[in-house]
């Protein structure tokens, strides 16, 4: 993939709004023929790529796939997350069929993760608009960087600021791999659709998209947002993760608004000699005496 035009790139705002909530809205995104051509592409299903495949092999040359990852603002905001040659994780395409009663449990897309400077970007097509009754993919903003495990979270039912999805046609949605989400029941008469795709960076996530505003005061006001499920204590240990991760994002370990990580990584190395706790031994000159 070669280095999308700078318009077309993320700015240092729209990450910094990522790296806080997990993920990256763009609405209606996707051109109107596109999407009217869609949903039959889905029903008839998108053709496998093995685990690992270069997005440029993964889907073939002028396929539905191929041509939905190569729109310009589409293609900036994967350069800008994951960087250049991305390899294809897995794809699925995700039906809720109408009035099928069900819900898919909150849930994470891996085991524990342990990565603290790099994470995968899972992309949600909507080829129609979403509708509340339609369902719509639930999420929780700022969940992703809280390491459970898959499926622990399905015993929870509601949290407080929660987002469910409804969108205009066209929609994509780019999600931090480890954010909470499910899909909802769709209680309409009309089967809704959703395509993912999950890519896996081949770089160092290292400031790829447009840096021009990277010193703008809204990149700290986002990295510092708090979320209404945020309990008053470990909500504080959300933005220490967050700045960490951005701090490598950035390649910049100062980087430090609200001081959080400065304050637990503080470890000075000046040493202050000592009179020794055993009697015999040679005592050192104190700083600031002579021999």
């Amino acid at each position: 993939m070669s280095r999308p035009h700078r318009k077309h790139l993320l700015t240092s705002v729209q990450m910094a709004r990522f790296v806080a909530h997990g993920s990256l809205r763009m609405d209606a995104v996707v051109p109107a023929e596109m999407n009217a051509q869609a949903v039959d592409v889905l029903r008839e299903g998108i053709p496998a790529a093995p685990y690992g495949a270069p997005l440029a092999e993964a889907f073939e040359e002028g396929s539905f796939a191929r041509r939905l990852v190569g729109l310009p603002e589409i293609a900036g905001a994967i350069y800008s997350l994951v960087g250049p040659d991305p390899t294809v994780d897995h794809h699925a395409v995700h039906i809720r069929r109408a009035r099928e009663g069900t819900a898919q449990n909150l849930h994470g897309d891996a085991i524990i993760d342990v990565r603290p400077d790099a994470f995968d970007v899972q992309l949600m097509y909507y080829p129609q608009e979403v509708t509340l009754d339609m369902g719509g993919t639930l999420s929780v903003p700022g969940s992703h960087l809280r390491r459970t495990n898959e499926s622990d979270t399905g015993r929870y039912q509601n949290l407080r600021g929660q987002s469910r999805l409804t969108c205009p046609a066209g929609t994509v949605v780019f999600l931090h791999h480890g954010i909470w989400h499910g899909g909802r029941r769709n209680d309409s008469d009309v089967d809704r659709y959703m395509f993912k795709i999950r890519f896996n960076p081949t770089v160092r996530q290292l400031r790829l998209w447009n840096t021009d505003d990277l010193y703008d005061p809204a990149v700290a006001a986002e990295l510092g947002r708090l979320f209404p499920w945020y309990e008053h204590a470990t909500g504080r240990l959300e933005i220490y993760n967050r700045v960490k991760l951005w701090q490598a994002l950035v390649g910049d370990d100062s980087y430090d608004p609200d001081y959080w990580v400065t304050r637990v990584t503080n470890r000075p190395t000046r040493v202050v000699a000592q009179r020794s706790l055993n009697p015999h031994a040679r005592q050192p000159t104190a700083v600031g005496e002579t021999a």
